[in-house]
């Protein structure tokens, strides 16, 4: 028992010091919406959980968040099975998610990365090339969030290096960034 207090604690304790990130997570919708203003897309990628949390980000803007309205084009990187184990497979895992941002991503998209500790080298490279295309980076990381948060335009950075609370500030932080897109699609 005295663990599970110990998680609700941590849990408490990191949520009240992501105050510092909502101004970003503010520009994160800004951006998302411009990009959708202008005819663009949001592509999505992770590890692990943070695969989860790309494919959660997705699907609340293609289906829905809490607003009836239209649907928004945004897609994850980590849901093909076919692909991702041609890539890991005929190239480098390493390429895993840069190898789709080359063929998915344009100019004026929104690119997001999840990665719990920001250096799995699979995200930092799709940002990086991200990037150099001419894509809107974001990075929702943690610990310290380099090298990833290097590669991203906006970075959402939960100060901590439990994976578990990271990706429980994540949720936090996508919803809020979510919650605004939402409502400005419904309008």
């Amino acid at each position: 028992m005295d663990d599970a207090h110990a998680a609700v604690d941590e849990h408490v304790d990191l949520a009240a010091r992501i105050d510092a990130l909502l101004p970003v997570a503010v520009e994160v919708a800004q951006a998302v919406i411009g990009s959708y203003e202008q005819g663009g897309r949001v592509y999505t990628f992770g590890n692990g959980g943070s695969a989860a949390d790309s494919l959660h980000f997705a699907e609340e803007l293609v289906a829905r968040f809490r607003r009836e309205r239209r649907p928004l084009a945004a897609q994850s990187l980590a849901a093909d099975p076919t692909v991702l184990t041609c890539i890991a497979n005929d190239f480098d895992f390493d390429d895993l998610f840069a190898r789709q941002v080359r063929a998915f991503a344009r100019e004026g998209d929104v690119v997001i990365g999840f990665t719990t500790s920001g250096r799995s080298p699979n995200v930092v490279n799709a940002l990086a090339v991200a990037r150099e295309m001419g894509a809107l980076t974001v990075v929702f990381g943690g610990g310290a969030g380099m090298p990833a948060a290097e590669h991203a335009d906006l970075a959402l950075v939960v100060p901590s290096d439990s994976t578990a609370r990271v990706q429980e500030m994540h949720v936090l932080l996508l919803h809020i960034v979510l919650d605004q897109v939402d409502r400005w699609a419904a309008s």
